[in-house]
């Protein structure tokens, strides 16, 4: 049998393969829940902070612990694809992040965009926008754009990305970089409000940011690939919709935003790899565009959102690669019966359309999943995954 990154190889390219992959993203939390239900553990040691007393006051010192971690889902479940690195740094003001306020539940930092967002500390979720100071586009003249001109060897994880390349190659996984892009890059800058309203009133700005950032991306990616090694693929992780359509109409996005989708999917190809389209929420009215600009997969497909990877299929799949797009909610509900029935539907359903893809949920795996139901859910898989 083909090993992973051959089989997955082989549906990029449109041709014959021996099963469908696997592939999924369980939460950390996920994982701590699933430890309490059997998942295994490894025992590590890192280093962390703690505060200790010295001469009668309270002071932080890094000292190195041993910590039982969950083991790597990659390897656990046999995940086909492996991320590997690829996130650098793209803040304009490189290594940056202040702390605004803290209590021992949140933390609100600012990074190095200017913007400032509020994390839990102790549990998964996403970030609550507080403010934001890159308001215009004279700020982003005088403050952030010079910063983005040239490439900065420090800001790329050269050595990281190197060693889990050729680990995962190793074990013979298809391998992928991941990064956000210029969606992404400008609300982590200069929020939704501001977003919004310059791509209707000073497109000329966000002409000028995505321009900036495209060659950002171009020339440290290159230094990634020349110095850490080329892998299998690209995730490029750009949210575009909500649960109800798109942030923005397709007329915006046609003008503003794909123009550059599609310059850095061509530079991709240029290495001759195969790129994934990570967006949530609904992508329907996407899709043409998604085409259009030479994506070669697209993920996750929410069902909640409106999302039919099976309607998809039929339309588009001679063109993209889908991963995803299983309701995790079945899953959630841990009954089996469900959970039989609706996989076996989804497997046969996209076998019977010739479609190109990864079975996995349509999005990640959340603290509503229980270690059981998702293990049935691989077992149901593993009996339809043949070609």
């Amino acid at each position: 049998m083909l090993t992973p990154a051959e089989n997955l190889r082989r549906l990029f390219a449109k041709q014959p393969a021996d099963y469908v992959p696997l592939f999924d993203s369980p939460w950390g939390d996920t994982l701590k829940k699933w430890v309490t239900q059997g998942y295994p553990t490894v025992r590590n040691k890192r280093k962390v902070k703690e505060k200790v007393v010295e001469g009668g006051r309270e002071v932080e010192r890094e000292v190195e612990r041993e910590f039982d971690d969950p083991v790597s889902p990659t390897e656990h479940f046999g995940f086909d694809m492996a991320g590997v690195g690829g996130w650098f740094d793209m803040m304009p003001l490189k290594g940056f992040s202040e702390v605004i306020e803290e209590t021992d539940e949140w933390r609100v930092t600012r990074n190095g965009a200017g913007a400032a967002f509020k994390y839990w500390k102790n549990k998964s979720g996403t970030p609550e926008h507080v403010d934001f100071r890159m308001t215009s586009r004279e700020v982003w003249e005088r403050d952030y754009r010079p910063h983005l001109l040239a490439v900065d060897p420090s800001r790329v994880g050269i050595e990281g990305a190197k060693k889990a390349l050729d680990e995962w190659r190793g074990k013979g996984r298809w391998t992928f970089y991941g990064h956000l892009f210029i969606w992404e890059c400008m609300r982590q800058s200069m929020g939704d409000i501001t977003l919004y309203q310059s791509l209707l009133l000073d497109p000329a700005w966000i002409h000028d940011y995505n321009r900036v950032y495209t060659d950002f991306y171009k020339a440290h990616y290159k230094l990634l690939f020349d110095q850490a090694g080329v892998p299998d693929g690209i995730w490029m992780y750009e949210d575009l919709g909500y649960n109800k359509g798109l942030f923005a109409s397709p007329k915006v996005l046609a003008e503003l935003i794909f123009p550059y989708f599609k310059e850095v999917v061509d530079f991709f190809h240029g290495y001759g790899l195969p790129v994934v389209l990570h967006t949530c929420g609904s992508t329907r009215e996407a899709l043409p565009m998604i085409v259009e600009a030479g994506f070669d997969g697209l993920n996750p497909m929410e069902v909640a959102a409106g999302n039919d990877t099976l309607e998809y299929a039929e339309k588009y799949g001679d063109r993209l690669l889908f991963v995803g797009g299983f309701d995790k909610r079945i899953i959630e509900t841990g009954d089996r019966s469900l959970i039989r029935r609706e996989v076996t539907r989804f497997m046969k359903g996209m076998k019977a359309r010739g479609a190109r893809f990864v079975f996995a949920s349509d999005h990640s795996i959340s603290t509503n999943t229980d270690y059981a139901a998702f293990l049935y859910a691989h077992q149901v898989y593993r009996e339809h995954r043949l070609y």
